[in-house]
């Protein structure tokens, strides 16, 4: 019988410490006295309920954490459609800028052309005042010249120029 009471000691003392083992890992910490209390009392509850209770605030950490990351993965898709927001704004002012560079270039070549109708506009206005001399003088003698039909020719050509953005012919250099 002595036997049967050592293999019983024995046998207690194995699932004391294996008892006392699973409860260091599941993170609760017992004494000798509380886990005697529990296996005299034939009632684990008392170390179960506080195992149950640390579960759900465990699941409770695990759900914060899911909505964490969700919020996380939100956000990272955010961050991504911004960034590509980005690159279409960089595309885009880029063609504008292209665009802008055009419209310059187009303005400097207008304020060039308009310069250079003023100088036509100089011109010809002296030819038109050479063309009433000539018909003056036209007037005055019985036949017409082909002098006072050049100036005129002359005038007309620098309106043409003057339009086309290009110089007189040859025949207004003569005069």
């Amino acid at each position: 019988m002595t036997e049967y009471n050592e293999a019983q000691t024995l046998f207690r003392e194995r699932s004391k410490g294996r008892i006392q083992r699973q409860l260091e890992i599941t993170g609760k910490t017992t004494t000798d006295d509380e886990l005697e209390e529990m296996l005299e009392s034939g009632n684990p509850s008392i170390f179960t309920s506080d195992i149950i209770s640390d579960s759900q605030i465990t699941r409770q950490a695990l759900n914060e954490i899911e909505s964490r990351h969700k919020d996380i993965m939100k956000l990272e898709t955010s961050i991504r459609e911004l960034h590509e927001m980005f690159m279409d704004m960089a595309m885009f002012v880029e063609t504008q800028g292209e665009m802008i560079n055009n419209i310059e270039k187009n303005v400097m070549n207008a304020a060039d052309y308009v310069e250079h109708a003023k100088e036509e506009t100089k011109k010809a206005i002296k030819y038109q005042s050479k063309a009433r001399r000539c018909r003056e003088e036209q007037s005055k003698a019985p036949n017409p010249c082909f002098q006072c039909l050049s100036p005129s020719l002359l005038l007309l050509d620098a309106f043409l120029s003057a339009c086309q953005g290009r110089f007189p012919c040859s025949v207004t250099k003569a005069l």
